[in-house]
C-alpha cells in the first residue's frame, strides 16, 4: 500500500542522513532517564546493557558489566541517578550516576521469577530503602528441589542487606507511592507469604498478608480483613499499590464452592492497617475471579477497575470508585480486553476527567456465537459518568465527504475508532503526552474499528473534542518539545524517511532518513520536551549486517526563512483550557488550562525537561463535589443515613428529648477537591439534630416508623444487601437502602405504575420494575435504575413475566402479551430473549405458557439452550384453549434456532436441583419424565397403587440427590390428603416415605425441610383420612424425620411449658404438632434461617393433634428439633436475627405495640415498646439473618400501612469471639446435629457446627460461625437406610412389599461396570441406602446374597496393556474423527456424586414446597393469579378435558431456583 501524504507535505533536502546504530538483537526496554539525556538499550537475547548519553546519537557497550549477565534492567522510579542491573546468578550491579559506573553487589538468593523483584521507597530521602525478591532451593537433584521465594530489605542500596521475610510471593513498602497518604508510618511493609513449614508447591488458602514496621524483626502482624472467621484473611493472591490506595486481591474461602474457582475479594486500604472490602454492582456474571479484574488508570481520587463480565470471551466492565475505594459504581459496558487482562482504556495524560476506551458493540453474538468483535470507541469528558463516540473528523484527508454522515449520538453509525492499548504499535502512551491536549491514534471511521492495515491517522489538539485526519495510512507517531515537533513513520511497510510537523499537523515535512527499516519503535524523552527522537527499525532481509537499526533524529537545529527557529516568547503562547464547554469544564472544583504554544508560532517551545506548568481556576462548589459522608448510603440519588448517627463526645448527655446536637448533614466534600463554597453549593456544613434521634447508649434499642400512603401489597429484600422494596396498592414502589430506616420513591418510576416486581434469580443485585410499556432495570442495588422498552405489553395471562440465565445474568427471558385488550381476537402470550439486558430483543415464540433457560445452577448443560411450553394450534385466544389444543414441550439450542420437539403432549415441567421433571399426558395415563441433561428423558416409576393417573401431585425438594414428591390421594375440599414419596438418585424409582400428608386446595403440602441442615424435614399429617372424607375436619399431627424421610416420628414435647407448668396432656399419645406452610400468609416465614443452624421457632401445641391457631403456643429448637421447649404463650411472628443471636417475636392475634426479644435463645425475654398498636403482618431483616435490624410490616387500626424500623445494635456492642485454635476461650461451641444419638451421625458422617453458646451477650456480626466440619465417616446403621421400590415399613418398622407390589429384579451386577473397583455385587433386598448418606460398614440390610464380579484381578501385566492402553488409542482415533465431524452427544444419566462437599442445604435450597417464583421473584399486580403453584396454570378441566386426572393437579414452580 502507497501511503498518501497532505498536499502541502514538502521534502527536506537540506537536513543530511542521521546517524545510526546498528544492533543484532531488538530490546525488552529503551529506558531514558527521567530528565537527563541518558538512554539505555537492554539486549534480552544476548544479555547485554548499552548506553547512550546523547539521546541516542552514539551507543557504547556497558563494560562493567560482564558479557551476557545483564539479565534485567531496573530503574529507580524516584531518583533518575540509580538504576539495577540483575543477572540470574546472586552477583548483581548498580548505578548511582546514571550508568558513568557500575558497582557490583551479592545476594544469598538469585531472582525470583517475578516481573517486578525490586520494590522502591517512594520517600526521597529513603532512596536506599529496597526490597528484593529471591529465590532459595533445596535439594541437590532435579526432581528433589523444592524452591521457595524469600525477601531481602536493604537500607542503604544493598551495601548491606538482611532476610525480609520467608515464603513470600510479594512485598512491598506502603509507601510505594508518593500519593499515600503522610499519616501512614514510612516504614510500614505488606508482604504476601505462605504459612506452615511445607517447602516448594503451597496452597492458595495458606496465602497471608502480613504487615510490619520494623522489617519483621519484632514486629508481624497478621491482615484479617476486619473479620475474625478462621479462613478470613488467607487466599491472598495479588497485592499492589495505586496512587494513594493500597489494594489487596483475595480468594473468597469461605464462600467457595466444592468445584470450579473461587470468586475473588477486592480490599482496599488508605492507611495499611483499616481495610474494607470492594462493592461491585455486578451480577453473577461480573464476579471477581482471579485473572478477571485489571486496575487500570486511575485518578489520585479513585481507582478504575475493569471486571471480566462475559464467560466464553474477554469483554468486561468498567468500574469506577468513591473516594476511598470502597464502593464502585458502573461507568462503561462491554469494555475490550485482550487474554492477558489489558483493557482498551487510556486517560488523557495532563487532562482530569478525558478518558478514551473501546467498547465491543457485538459482545452477545461474541459469547453466544463465537463472532469477531466489532469494536467502537467512546470518550468521556467527565471522568467517566458518561461516555460518547468520538467526534469524526468533518472531511477526509483531500477534502472529500466520508460515505456516512458523522455524528457522536449514542448508537451512532458513523464516528471516529482507535487501535488502543490490547493491540499496541509502539511503547508508552496510545494517545497521549504531556504536550497540552495533543491527542494522536491510528483508525477509521465508520460504525466499528477496521482491522490496521485500513486505518489512517488523526490528531486532536484540543483533548478529543474535535479531530483531523493527518496521514492516509497508519504511522507510528510522537509528539516532541510539547507539541513543537509532530512526527510520523510509516507502520504498515519498510520506509526511508520520516514525517515531521512544526505547525500541530497544517503542514508536512519529509526527512530521509538514509536507511530503509520497518518501523518497530518511536520515541523521545519520557516529557516530550526534547526535539530528538529515537527510531528503531528492522531493516529487509538480505541488506548484510546486524538487522535492526536506531535512528536518530534530531531536530533542534531547524531552520525558518534561512535562520535557526528561535525560542518561543509569551505573545507566541497562549492560554489553554483543558475542559470545552460541551464537555465538563469544572471537575474537582477547578477548571484547568496550560500555556500552549500557538499553533502558527514560528518558534520552538524549550524548557527541555520542564513539564508543561498545569493552572487552576477554582469552581464554585456543585452538587457534583459531595459524596456521601461515613455511615450514609445514596438513596434515591440523596445521602441518607444507613441508621441513627452516633453522638458526638460529650453531648447529649442525658439522651433524651429536648436535648440537641451538631451532627453531619450526610454530605462531605469529595477529598482533594478545590472548589470554593461562597456563592456555590454548600452541603456539608453540620445541622442541628435532636439527641432522641441519634444513637442510643449500649443497652438500649431503637425504632423509626413510616406510614405509606397506600396499602402495602408485597415487600422483598436484595439478597445479602441491606436495600428492600415495598409495592402498594396502586403501584407505586417505595424503597429503602437502610434497612427500612427511610423510605422514597425511585426517581425513576416517580410517575410509574409498577405492575410486577422481579429479582434476578441468581444475581444479588439485580431487579426488575415492570410497567405497562416498559422495565426499569437496576444492577447495584436499586442505587439506581435505566429504562429498557419492553417488545410488547407485560402478559395478563398469569404467567411468570422473567426468567434469568444463571451463568450470564444479562440474559433474560421476558413474556408479553399480544392482542389481550379485547374480550374476542387472538390474545396469545408472546416469549423473547435479550443477550443486552433488555436493550434489545429477539422473538422465540407464540402461543407459549412458558419459555425459560434450559441451563439451572445444577443442571449443567448448554447455556444457549430454550426451553418453551408451547401450545400446539397457534391460533385463537390462549385464554380460552380446551383439551384439543395440547400443550408441547420443546427444547431449541442456538438460543431456540435449532429446535426440537421432546413432548407431544403435557401438564408441564419443572427443575429441581439437577433434576428435569416433566409431566407427560399419554393416550391413557399421566406419566413422570425425568432427565439430567435437558434432552434424554426416562419415566419416573411408582408403586402400583400409586401411579400418577387419577391423581394431583406436587413436587416439592430435592436438595439431597432424590426428589420428594407428594401424590394426591384425596382432593376432597376439606379432606386434602396424600402420601409423601422419594425417589432413588436419578429420579426414575419412587418410594413411599410417608402416608396421609396434609395439603391444602391450592396444592400446597405441609412439607418443610430445615434450612442449613441436610435430612431434616417436618411434616403434618392426616391422622383421620377416612373420617375426614366425610366430616371435613382434619386431625393433623406433627411428623418430624432426620434421616432425609427415611424413618418419621412424633415430636417428643417439652416437659414443661413457658411458665413452668406441666401440660395437661400427658400420655403417650401426647407430642407437640406445629402450624406449617398451607397455613402462612407470607411463604417466607419459614421455621429456620440460613445463618442460624439448628435454630427453629414454630406456633403449635402439646396435645394429640393439632389445635387452631389462636390457641397455639410459640415453640423452639436449638437442636434441629431434637428436643423442644416453649418459649412464649400465644402465637406469636418471628424473626432471626445476628446469625440466632437475637430472636424477635410479635403477637400473631391481636393489635399490640410492642415485641419481645430475647439474646440468649428465648431463656429470658425483654419488651420493646415501639409505641403504635399494629397489627402485625410480618417481620423481616436482611436475607442472610446477620443484622440486628429488624422492620415490622403492618397496619394501624385505621387501615393505614406501616413499616417500623427496630434496631438492637446498640443493645451489646462485644464482638463474639470464634478461636479455632483455643475454642475453649471462646463465644463458640461445636455442636452436632444429632446428639441425642450415641454417635452424632447424620447421614452416615459426624460432622459439627459452630454455634454461639446460649448466655453469651456479644454480637456474632458478618463472621461465619456454622461451618460445618466433617469430621468422619460413621458405620451405617438402620437410620441410613429406607425401604427399595414398591416396598412399606410394617408396624414393627420393618420394610416390607406393598401389597400386591412386585419387587424390582434382585440382580444388582451392573455394579461391577459402574464402579469399576468393586469386587462383588449382592442382590438387591427390601431396602436401600439413602443416597445421600456416606456411611461406611457396620449394619447392611441393603446387600443380599454376595456374588463375584469376576476374574478381574487374575490378569497379568501383558493382559491389561492390550485391555487398557490399546483401546485407548483407538479411542482417541474416534474422539478426533468425531470432533472433526462436529459429532456431540451427552450422556443421558449421570452417577450420584460421592465424596467431596456435603453442602448442607442453605436457604435455597431447602426451602421445601415454599414457591421460590414468590420469592425472589416477586409479586405483580395480579399476584393472586401469578402465585398459583401450577403445572396446569390455566384451567386443567379444559386443557385436559380427555385426561383421567383431578382438575387440581397442579406442581409448584422452581425454575428460577437459585
Amino acid at each position: 500500500m502507497l501511503a498518501l501524504l497532505a498536499t502541502n507535505t514538502v521534502f527536506d533536502t537540506a537536513r543530511a542522513a542521521p546517524p545510526t546504530a546498528d544492533f543484532k538483537s531488538l530490546p525488552d526496554r529503551i529506558f531514558y532517564f527521567e530528565d537527563t539525556t541518558v538512554v539505555f538499550y537492554h539486549d534480552p537475547v544476548d544479555h547485554n546493557l548499552y548506553i547512550s548519553e546523547d539521546e541516542g546519537a552514539k551507543w557504547g557497550l556497558v563494560s562493567d558489566i560482564p558479557h551476557g549477565d545483564a539479565h534485567m534492567f531496573i530503574e529507580h522510579p524516584y531518583n533518575n541517578r540509580i538504576a539495577y542491573v540483575m543477572s540470574r546468578g546472586k552477583k548483581h550491579w548498580r548505578t548511582t550516576n546514571r550508568g558513568k559506573l557500575w558497582q557490583s553487589f551479592e545476594l544469598p538468593s538469585k531472582i525470583a521469577t517475578t516481573g517486578a523483584p525490586l520494590s522502591f521507597h517512594a520517600d526521597k530521602s529513603k532512596e536506599g530503602h529496597v526490597l528484593y525478591q529471591g529465590t532459595k532451593c533445596h535439594g541437590f537433584l532435579p526432581w528433589e528441589k523444592d524452591c521457595d521465594d524469600e525477601t531481602y530489605y536493604t537500607t542503604d542500596g544493598f551495601e548491606s542487606h538482611a532476610l525480609l521475610l520467608e515464603k513470600t510471593s510479594t512485598c512491598t513498602f506502603a509507601h510505594a507511592t508518593p500519593q499515600l497518604t503522610p499519616s501512614v508510618s514510612s516504614n510500614l511493609i505488606l508482604c504476601v507469604a505462605f504459612e506452615g513449614s511445607s517447602k516448594g508447591m503451597h496452597s492458595l488458602a495458606d496465602s497471608r498478608l502480613f504487615s510490619s514496621e520494623d522489617f519483621f524483626k519484632d514486629d508481624k502482624k497478621v491482615v484479617d480483613f476486619g473479620s475474625s472467621h478462621p479462613k478470613a484473611g488467607r487466599g491472598v493472591a495479588a497485592l499492589g499499590v495505586v496512587n494513594k490506595f493500597l489494594v489487596a486481591a483475595m480468594s473468597d474461602l469461605v464462600n467457595a464452592p466444592a468445584n470450579g474457582p473461587s470468586e475473588m475479594l477486592l480490599y482496599v486500604s488508605l492507611d495499611g492497617y483499616t481495610w474494607s472490602h470492594a462493592r461491585f454492582p455486578h451480577g453473577s456474571s461480573s464476579k471477581l475471579f482471579e485473572n478477571a479484574y485489571t486496575i487500570v488508570e486511575s485518578t489520585t481520587h479513585s481507582l478504575a477497575v475493569d471486571v471480566l463480565t462475559h464467560t466464553k470471551s474477554t469483554i468486561g466492565t468498567l468500574f469506577v470508585s468513591n473516594s476511598n475505594g470502597t464502593y464502585f459504581t458502573e461507568s462503561l459496558k462491554d469494555t475490550n480486553r485482550n487474554e492477558f487482562g489489558f483493557v482498551d482504556f487510556e486517560d488523557v495524560q495532563g487532562v482530569e476527567g478525558v478518558g478514551i476506551a473501546n467498547t465491543v458493540s457485538n459482545a452477545q453474538d461474541v459469547d453466544g456465537m463465537g463472532h469477531w468483535k466489532k469494536l467502537k470507541s467512546v470518550i468521556t469528558f467527565d471522568d467517566g459518568r458518561s461516555w460518547a463516540p468520538i467526534a469524526a473528523p468533518s472531511k477526509k484527508l483531500d477534502g472529500s465527504s466520508w460515505s456516512c454522515t458523522p455524528s457522536t449520538e449514542s448508537g451512532s453509525s458513523c464516528s471516529l475508532h482507535l487501535y488502543s492499548v490490547t493491540s499496541p504499535h509502539n511503547i508508552g502512551r496510545v494517545f497521549s503526552t504531556t504536550a497540552p491536549g495533543i491527542l494522536m491514534g491510528v483508525g477509521n471511521v465508520g460504525a466499528t474499528l477496521k482491522s490496521y492495515d485500513e486505518g489512517d491517522t488523526f490528531i486532536s489538539l484540543d483533548a478529543g473534542v474535535t479531530w483531523k485526519m493527518i496521514r492516509e495510512g497508519a504511522a507510528k507517531y510522537e509528539v516532541g518539545d510539547t507539541g513543537g515537533v509532530i512526527v510520523l513513520v510509516d507502520d504498515e511497510e519498510a520506509t526511508d524517511f520520516v514525517e515531521y510537523s512544526t505547525d500541530f499537523g497544517s503542514t508536512w515535512k519529509k526527512y530521509d532518513i538514509g536507511t530503509k527499516i520497518r518501523a518497530r519503535l518511536l520515541t523521545t524523552v519520557p516529557d516530550s520536551t526534547s526535539r530528538k527522537f529515537i527510531l528503531l527499525g528492522t531493516r529487509p532481509r538480505g541488506t548484510g549486517g546486524d538487522p535492526h537499526a536506531v535512528v536518530f533524529l534530531d531536530f533542534a537545529n531547524d531552520e525558518t526563512g534561512g535562520s535557526k527557529l528561535r525560542e518561543c516568547e509569551d505573545n507566541d503562547m497562549e492560554k489553554w483550557y483543558a475542559r470545552p464547554q460541551n464537555g465538563k469544564e469544572c471537575l474537582m472544583g477547578h477548571k484547568q488550562w496550560y500555556n500552549r504554544r500557538k499553533p502558527d508560532a514560528a518558534c520552538y517551545v524549550g524548557h527541555k525537561f520542564q513539564e508543561p506548568v498545569e493552572h487552576e481556576d477554582t469552581c464554585v462548589c456543585e452538587k457534583e463535589d459531595y459524596e456521601c459522608d461515613y455511615n450514609y448510603i445514596r438513596q434515591n440519588g440523596e445521602c441518607v443515613a444507613v441508621g441513627p448517627e452516633p453522638i458526638p463526645a460529650g453531648k447529649c448527655p442525658g439522651n433524651s428529648d429536648g436535648e440537641h446536637y451538631m451532627g453531619s448533614s450526610g454530605y462531605r466534600l469529595i477529598p482533594g477537591n478545590t472548589c470554593k463554597k461562597d456563592g456555590g453549593v454548600v452541603m456539608d456544613d453540620p445541622i442541628r439534630k435532636d439527641c432522641s434521634q441519634a444513637q442510643p447508649p449500649e443497652g438500649n434499642a431503637t425504632h423509626q416508623p413510616f406510614e405509606f400512603p397506600q396499602q402495602v401489597v408485597a415487600h422483598w429484600w436484595f439478597r445479602e444487601s441491606k436495600t428492600l422494596i415495598a409495592q402498594l396498592q396502586d403501584g407505586e414502589v417505595w424503597q429503602s437502602g437502610n434497612e427500612g430506616y427511610s423510605w422514597a420513591i425511585p426517581k425513576a418510576v416517580e410517575k410509574e405504575k409498577v405492575l410486577a416486581v422481579y429479582f434476578h434469580s441468581y444475581s444479588n443485585d439485580r431487579a426488575y420494575l415492570f410497567t405497562k410499556t416498559q422495565v426499569y432495570i437496576t444492577t447495584d442495588t436499586g442505587r439506581s435504575y435505566h429504562a429498557a422498552d419492553l417488545p410488547t405489553e407485560p402478559n395478563m395471562l398469569g404467567l411468570q413475566l422473567l426468567h434469568t440465565h444463571p451463568l450470564d445474568s444479562d440474559w433474560l427471558i421476558f413474556i408479553g402479551a399480544v392482542d389481550c385488550t379485547k374480550t374476542t381476537g387472538n390474545c396469545r402470550a408472546v416469549a423473547y430473549y435479550s443477550l443486552n439486558h433488555g436493550r434489545d430483543w429477539t422473538k422465540i415464540e407464540e402461543y407459549v405458557r412458558s419459555c425459560s433457560w434450559a441451563r439451572d445452577k445444577d443442571l449443567k448443560i448448554d447455556s444457549q439452550l430454550i426451553m418453551c411450553e408451547s401450545y400446539r394450534d397457534k391460533k385463537g385466544s390462549q385464554l380460552f384453549f380446551g383439551g384439543n389444543n395440547p400443550l408441547e414441550l420443546w427444547l431449541g439450542g442456538n438460543f431456540y434456532k435449532n429446535r426440537k420437539k421432546l413432548f407431544n403432549n403435557i401438564v408441564g415441567h419443572a427443575k429441581f436441583s439437577e433434576y428435569l421433571l416433566v409431566g407427560e399426558v399419554t393416550k391413557d395415563s399421566l406419566d413422570l419424565q425425568v432427565s439430567l441433561d435437558g434432552r434424554t428423558y426416562h419415566k419416573g416409576v411408582f408403586p402400583p397403587s400409586m401411579n400418577l393417573n387419577n391423581h394431583a401431585y406436587t413436587i416439592l425438594e430435592s436438595s439431597t440427590d432424590s426428589v420428594f414428591l407428594h401424590l394426591t390421594t384425596s382432593s376432597k375440599q376439606g379432606a386434602e390428603v396424600g402420601n409423601l414419596l422419594k425417589s432413588n438418585w436419578n429420579g426414575t424409582y419412587y418410594g413411599l416415605s410417608l402416608e396421609n400428608v396434609n395439603r391444602n386446595q391450592g396444592g400446597y403440602v405441609d412439607f418443610e425441610k430445615m434450612i442449613g441442615l441436610d435430612g431434616i424435614a417436618l411434616v403434618n399429617v392426616v391422622a383421620n383420612p377416612s373420617e375426614a372424607g366425610v366430616s371435613l375436619k382434619k386431625k393433623v399431627q406433627t411428623r418430624i424425620t432426620h434421616n432425609d424421610g427415611g424413618t418419621w416420628k412424633a415430636m417428643t414435647p417439652p416437659a414443661v411449658d413457658s411458665t413452668g407448668q406441666k401440660y395437661q396432656c400427658n400420655s403417650v399419645k401426647c407430642a407437640l404438632h406445629i402450624h406449617g406452610y398451607t397455613e402462612r400468609i407470607d411463604a417466607r416465614a419459614t421455621y429456620s434461617s440460613p445463618s442460624a443452624v439448628g435454630l427453629m421457632m414454630a406456633v403449635g401445641n402439646v396435645g394429640e393433634y393439632l389445635a387452631p391457631y389462636t390457641e397455639s403456643d410459640t415453640f423452639f429448637t436449638r437442636d434441629g428439633g431434637f428436643t423442644w421447649e416453649e418459649i412464649r404463650k400465644d402465637a406469636h411472628m418471628f424473626e432471626f436475627g445476628d446469625s440466632g443471636s437475637i430472636l424477635v417475636l410479635a403477637n400473631d392475634e391481636k393489635y399490640t405495640d410492642r415485641v419481645l426479644y430475647s439474646t440468649n435463645e428465648g431463656m429470658d425475654w425483654k419488651e420493646y415498646v415501639y409505641g403504635m398498636d399494629l397489627r402485625v403482618r410480618s417481620i423481616v431483616t436482611m436475607s442472610a439473618e446477620t443484622s440486628r435490624k429488624f422492620v415490622l410490616f403492618g397496619h394501624l387500626s385505621s387501615g393505614k400501612s406501616m413499616a417500623i424500623h427496630l434496631d438492637f445494635s446498640a443493645i451489646t456492642k462485644r464482638q463474639c469471639k470464634l478461636s479455632v485454635e483455643d475454642p475453649n476461650n471462646d463465644d463458640f461451641e461445636l455442636w452436632s446435629p444429632s446428639e441425642e444419638r450415641e454417635e452424632a451421625c447424620l447421614f452416615g458422617r459426624q460432622t459439627l457446627y459452630h454455634r454461639r453458646l446460649r448466655d453469651r451477650d456479644c454480637v456474632v456480626g458478618n463472621q461465619i460461625k456454622n461451618e460445618k466440619k466433617h469430621v468422619k465417616n460413621c458405620e451405617c446403621r438402620m437410620s441410613d437406610f429406607e425401604c427399595e421400590f414398591n416396598h412399606i415399613r410394617d408396624e414393627d418398622g420393618h420394610c416390607v412389599l406393598a401389597p400386591g407390589a412386585s419387587a424390582l429384579t434382585t440382580d444388582t451386577s451392573e455394579t461391577c461396570i459402574m464402579d469399576p473397583d468393586s469386587d462383588a455385587w449382592y442382590e438387591r433386598t427390601a431396602y436401600r441406602k439413602i443416597p445421600y448418606s456416606t456411611c461406611e460398614g457396620g449394619e447392611r440390610p441393603d446387600r443380599g446374597v454376595e456374588h463375584s464380579c469376576g476374574g478381574v484381578r487374575g490378569h497379568g501385566f501383558f493382559f491389561w496393556m492390550s485391555v487398557l492402553i490399546l483401546p485407548f488409542g483407538f479411542t482417541a482415533l474416534v474422539a478426533w474423527w468425531y470432533y472433526k465431524k462436529g459429532h456431540k452427544r451427552g450422556c443421558a444419566l449421570h452417577s450420584p456424586h460421592l465424596g467431596g462437599d456435603f453442602g448442607d442445604g442453605g436457604v435455597l435450597d431447602t426451602l421445601a414446597s415454599v414457591p421460590w417464583f414468590l420469592l425472589g421473584v416477586g409479586a405483580t399486580a395480579w399476584s393472586a393469579v401469578v402465585n398459583m403453584p401450577i403445572w396446569d396454570s390455566l384451567r386443567s378441566q379444559r386443557g385436559y378435558r380427555n385426561v383421567p386426572i383431578d382438575e387440581d393437579a397442579r406442581v409448584l414452580r422452581f425454575e428460577d431456583d437459585d
